[in-house]
C-alpha cells in the first residue's frame, strides 16, 4: 500500500471498484501527488474506504497463509461483519481450524477451541462456579469457560449430546450466559465457527432444526484447486524450514488489526443502501421456500418446511456486508444471489421424496432462484 499515485489515478481505482468520491479540485489533486493510498483514502475518500482497506488487508493476510479457501475466508469475514455465526461443513484437512487461528492471529482477537465428545458437560462451556477459601473466608468464584472469547472454535459440534450443544446455542443467541443464577455477558466481538464432518455419523448428535436455524451461515468447504495444491505443500514446507531453523530471527510480524476496525466496519454496513425491490426480491425468495406450490411442481415435492424470518434477516445482514466488501454502499440482486446458498441451506427441511431422489439442498436453492424474478 505504499504506491506513491496522483489523486486522480487512485479515484479512477476506487471507481473501478464502485466507490464514489467527490471530484478532487486542483488543490486537492496537487496536494495528495505521491501521497499513500491509505493517506488519501482516509483524508478524502472518508474513513468508511480506510476502513475497507484494513478488512481487505485482513482478508489477504489470511489468503496468504490459507491457500486455495478464498470462498470459506471470505464467508468468515462476512460473518464477522455481519454479528452472525457460522456452521462449516468439511472433510478432515481441509484448514478450518487453521483458517480461524489465522483469523485471531491477524485480528487482534483471542481464540478458544472447544473438541466436542459424548461426555462433555455444559459447564466445560460456559465455565462454573468455584469455592475458594481464604484466611478469613470462602466464597464461590465464576470462572470463566473457554466460550469467554473473541472466536470460538467448535470443532465437531454434533458428537456432543444435545444439552451441551444446546449451553453454546444460547451464549451465541444471546451474547450471555447464565451460571447459579449470574448472567454474564460474553466480549462484545463474538464469533462461533462450529464445525461437522460431512462422513462421519456414527456416534453423533445431529443439531435439531431450531438450533441449525441460529447459525447465520451453514458452509460447505471443498478441496482446493489443483493450483493450489502445490503451493500449500510449498507454504508448509516452508513455515516448517522455518520453525527449524532456530538461528534465523523472528521475522518482523505486521501489526494485527485492531477490533475497533470490525465495529467500525459494522457501523457503515448498518448504512448500506438496500432498494424497496431489492428487499421485495429477498422476501420473494424466502416465501418460494415456504410455498413452493406457487411456482413449481418439483419445488413443491422437494420442499417440506420452509425458511423461517431468520433466514430473511440473514439474508440482508450478509448481502448488505457482501455490498460492502466488494466497495459499494448498495445492495444489488447478485449480492443476494452470492450469499442466498450459504444463508438457506440448513434452514430449508427437504422432503422424504427429494431425499430419496437424492435432491441436496443446494439443488432446491438453485431451482428457487430460478424461477422468483428480480422486481
Amino acid at each position: 500500500m505504499g504506491l506513491g499515485i496522483s489523486f486522480l489515478k487512485y479515484r479512477k481505482v476506487l471507481q473501478g471498484n464502485g466507490v464514489i468520491l467527490p471530484h478532487p479540485s486542483p488543490s486537492q489533486e496537487s496536494k495528495y501527488h505521491g501521497s499513500t493510498l491509505l493517506d488519501i483514502a482516509t483524508e478524502v475518500g472518508g474513513e468508511s474506504v480506510a476502513t475497507l482497506d484494513s478488512i481487505l488487508d485482513l482478508q489477504r493476510r489470511v489468503e496468504r497463509t490459507v491457500l486455495g479457501q478464498q470462498a470459506m475466508i471470505e464467508r468468515l469475514l462476512i460473518g464477522l461483519l455481519a454479528n452472525g455465526n457460522l456452521l462449516v461443513e468439511g472433510l478432515p484437512g481441509l484448514a478450518k481450524m487453521r483458517a480461524i487461528k489465522k483469523l485471531s492471529k491477524f485480528l487482534d482477537a483471542g481464540l478458544s477451541r472447544i473438541q466436542f465428545t459424548p461426555d462433555l458437560l455444559p459447564s466445560d462451556i460456559t465455565g462454573s462456579e468455584i469455592y475458594f477459601t481464604t484466611a478469613d473466608k470462602g466464597e464461590f468464584q465464576f470462572q470463566p469457560g473457554p466460550v469467554f472469547n473473541n472466536l470460538v472454535l467448535a470443532d465437531e459440534i454434533n458428537r456432543a449430546p444435545a444439552k451441551v450443544q444446546a449451553a453454546l446455542l444460547e451464549a451465541m443467541e444471546e451474547r450471555q450466559v447464565t451460571v447459579a443464577g449470574k448472567t454474564h455477558t460474553l466480549p462484545k466481538l463474538f464469533l462461533v465457527m462450529a464445525t461437522q464432518n460431512p462422513i462421519e455419523q456414527e456416534g453423533t448428535y445431529p443439531l435439531p432444526e431450531a438450533q441449525l436455524d441460529r447459525f447465520l451461515m451453514h458452509v460447505y468447504v471443498d478441496y482446493p484447486e489443483d493450483k493450489s495444491e502445490r503451493d500449500i505443500m510449498l507454504l508448509v514446507r516452508g513455515e516448517e524450514a522455518e520453525t527449524a531453523d532456530t538461528s534465523k530471527n523472528a521475522t518482523a510480524q505486521e501489526p494485527p488489526v485492531s477490533q475497533d476496525v470490525i465495529f467500525t466496519a459494522r457501523n457503515e454496513i448498518h448504512a448500506v443502501h438496500m432498494a424497496e425491490a431489492v428487499e421485495q426480491y429477498i422476501v420473494a425468495l424466502i416465501e418460494a421456500t415456504r410455498y413452493p406450490e406457487r411456482y413449481d411442481k418439483d419445488l413443491r415435492k422437494w420442499i417440506q418446511i420452509g425458511a423461517s424470518p431468520r433466514g430473511t434477516i440473514g439474508l440482508d445482514k450478509c448481502s448488505r456486508a457482501y455490498a460492502w466488501l466488494k466497495g459499494r454502499d448498495y445492495v444489488r440482486p447478485d449480492d443476494v444471489q452470492a450469499v442466498v446458498h450459504d444463508v438457506l441451506r440448513h434452514r430449508i427441511l427437504l422432503s422424504y421424496d427429494a431425499q430419496a431422489e437424492g435432491i441436496k439442498p443446494d439443488q432446491v436453492i438453485k431451482k428457487v432462484v430460478e424461477l422468483v424474478a428480480v422486481a
